[in-house]
């Protein structure tokens, strides 16, 4: 997790809790809306991340807005609440892009290309976005 938080500090330019609490936000996401035997292979491969999101979980991540993508179904508006929140913890929409870009790329080194690819094709509309 070290490494994957580092990386991103250095390729977007932000400090660490905004990279820390970036990386919990997406992989929560994930782990909502996605296949969950692909995320625990996710997980396992970047050590602390379950972790990370079970922590900002239990300490309400998501909130009013994590609500509401529930109640519009998950899929598109999970995916508008989770940019919401990425945006609220201080993240631009080219922050945003650097961060997805490197967390999907570093998952991929880790997991693999066809796990990490699976989870992004199970999710209605992600793709355009990754």
């Amino acid at each position: 997790m070290d490494e994957l938080v580092s990386r991103i500090m250095s390729a977007a330019g932000i400090e660490e809790g905004v990279a820390k609490n970036a990386v919990g936000i997406i992989l929560g996401f994930l782990d909502k809306e996605g296949p969950k035997d692909k995320m625990q292979l996710v997980f396992d491969a970047l050590p602390g991340s379950a972790e990370l999101v079970a922590a900002r979980a239990a300490q309400g991540g998501g909130g009013l807005l994590g609500g509401m993508a529930g109640l519009m179904g998950g899929g598109m508006g999970a995916a508008m609440a989770a940019l919401n929140e990425l945006t609220k913890a201080g993240l631009d929409m080219g922050g945003v892009q650097t961060v997805v870009k490197e967390l999907v790329a570093c998952a991929k080194e880790k997991a693999g290309d066809e796990v990490v690819d699976d989870v992004i094709s199970q999710i209605p509309g992600l793709s355009q976005f990754v």
